[in-house]
C-alpha cells in the first residue's frame, strides 16, 4: 500500500473516530449487547432494531475506546443499517477476513471499499481485537441480545 493511500485511510478512520455515525443509546432497541476487550479497555454497546424480516431497521452504538475500536463500531453500523441477518453475516465474516489480511470472501464491491481502511491492522494484532469488537458484539445482540 503506498503512503498516499495509507494516509487517507488513516484520514477515514480519524473520521469515524471523532464523528461517529449512528452514535447513542437506541430507545426502540429489540436486542442490545455489550462487549468489552479486557486487554486494552474499549467497550462497546450495540443496540439493533430488527423489522419482522429480520433486517437491521436501526442501529446505534455506545463505547469508549480507542480511535481503531470507536472507528470500527461506526463504519459497522453504516454498513449494517438495512441489511438482512444474512447480508450482515455476510459482511461480518468479510471484515473479519480484511482485518486478518486475508482476501475478503464473497463481498459486495462497495461493502470492500469501505472495509479496506482497516486493511492494514493485519501487520498488527492487537489492534485486529479492537477492530472486530462491535463486530462480535452486534453478533451477539442478535443471538442472544433480545431486550
Amino acid at each position: 500500500m503506498d503512503n498516499s493511500l495509507r494516509e487517507l485511510y488513516q484520514e477515514v478512520i480519524l473520521d469515524h473516530s471523532r464523528h461517529p455515525r449512528h452514535y447513542g443509546a437506541l430507545e426502540s432497541a429489540t436486542h442490545k449487547a455489550e462487549g468489552y476487550n479486557p486487554l486494552c479497555g474499549d467497550r462497546v454497546t450495540v443496540y439493533l432494531k430488527l423489522d419482522a424480516g429480520n433486517r437491521v431497521a436501526d442501529i446505534r452504538f455506545e463505547g469508549k475506546g480507542c480511535a481503531i475500536s470507536q472507528a470500527s463500531a461506526s463504519l459497522m453500523t453504516d454498513l449494517l443499517l438495512g441489511k438482512t441477518a444474512a447480508e450482515a453475516d455476510q459482511l461480518m465474516t468479510g471484515f473479519l477476513h480484511v482485518v486478518k489480511g486475508e482476501p475478503p470472501s464473497d463481498l459486495p464491491e462497495d461493502a470492500r471499499n469501505h472495509m479496506e481502511v482497516m486493511a492494514g491492522l493485519s501487520a498488527f494484532p492487537m489492534r485486529v481485537k479492537c477492530a472486530t469488537l462491535a463486530w462480535y458484539t452486534y453478533k451477539n445482540a442478535v443471538e442472544e441480545g433480545s431486550q
